[in-house]
């Protein structure tokens, strides 16, 4: 009869239906048994690597400071797989003429990785007591600071609360200046959605939604959104790997996928800010919005250069950075010059 389907069809129907279901119970055992974690994680930098007890827990800290001068201070972005290789590029090429340092936040790298929540407050402060000790070893002075993406935004509120700990602040596509991510909400405040939090994190598939989205095809598809092109730096992408395989991993990504640690009121600290910044961005790629940089564009302060690149462009054009990094240091006034360091 026409209509009437076969017991045998019915049957495999039933059961292509449940080959999702099986699937994901198969990732999710997988995860659980910790079949694709990663061994002992390598350093990312060269240098000497020091854990700093803060405010916000452990943090690792890498130091490259037989050079005299004033410090640079280098802070990686963050996503689900960041860490301090995301600075190579900076910290290689000054530690060969300064005192360099590059910050591992709270929940990525060689840091503390608990099962918490991260949020701007959490990141600065550990910002904060990393700029205080890495002043202290230099006799008191001021750093020059330089953040990636998000952490522009925890290293401005650091300098608004503390302006004697820095002397100038460098800012590489900072976010911000878009529409989805300015705001003017209360001080301090982000926008965290504990409900999504609650879902991401949920231990039954928490890890294993974690590893499906550090995967190398997705790690890949959103660097290639970072850089806006296939020409992703390998290096980086093998390290970000190992680095997001660790345990604890999950913890910080889930509270950035949650909303906790993009703060409300970016476009209000950036205006506040009165030290010298140098600002650069890329023109290519998935994070290209600046449509209101025009807020700070112009301010004696504020040095900002386009480039021809992605949002990293320290990896793409290091020459074209560094060069106008530079030439914005050498317009400062003249500061006191740090002692050697105290190590």
């Amino acid at each position: 009869m026409h209509g009437t389907r076969h017991p045998g069809t019915r049957k495999s129907g039933k059961a292509l239906a449940l080959l999702p279901l099986a699937a994901a119970g198969a990732w999710i055992a997988w995860s659980h048994l910790g079949l694709n974690r990663a061994g002992p994680l390598p350093p990312a930098l060269p240098g000497r690597r020091s854990t700093l007890r803060t405010r916000a827990g452990r943090v690792n800290l890498y130091a490259a400071d037989a050079q005299g001068g004033r410090p640079l201070l280098l802070i990686h972005s963050v996503n689900a797989a960041a860490n301090a290789y995301e600075v190579k590029p900076l910290y290689e090429h000054y530690r060969g003429h300064r005192p360099v340092y590059a910050l591992e936040l709270p929940g990525f790298g060689f840091s503390e990785r608990a099962d918490r929540i991260y949020t701007p407050r959490l990141m600065t402060d550990a910002i904060l007591d990393a700029a205080a000790e890495i002043a202290g070893r230099h006799g008191g002075v001021a750093l020059d600071a330089m953040a990636l993406s998000l952490p522009c935004a925890y290293l401005a509120r650091a300098a608004l609360e503390r302006p004697d700990l820095f002397s100038t602040l460098g800012l590489i596509s900072p976010t911000g200046f878009d529409a989805r991510l300015s705001g003017r909400g209360p001080a301090d405040t982000h926008r965290g959605k504990p409900l999504a939090r609650g879902l991401a994190a949920f231990p039954l598939w928490g890890r294993p939604l974690f590893d499906a989205l550090v995967s190398r095809p997705s790690m890949r598809f959103f660097l290639e959104k970072t850089w806006g092109s296939r020409d992703i730096d390998e290096g980086l992408l093998a390290y970000d790997r190992l680095s997001a395989r660790q345990p604890g991993a999950e913890h910080a990504p889930f509270s950035f996928l949650s909303g906790y640690l993009f703060p409300d009121d970016t476009t209000r600290v950036y205006e506040a800010l009165r030290l010298p910044i140098f600002m650069v961005h890329g023109a290519r790629g998935d994070f290209v919005d600046y449509r209101y940089v025009g807020e700070v564009a112009g301010r004696p302060n504020w040095t900002i250069l386009r480039l021809p690149t992605g949002a990293f462009p320290h990896f793409e054009n290091r020459a074209a950075v560094t060069g106008a990094y530079d030439d914005f240091l050498a317009a400062q006034p003249q500061q006191d010059q740090p002692t050697d360091s105290i190590r």
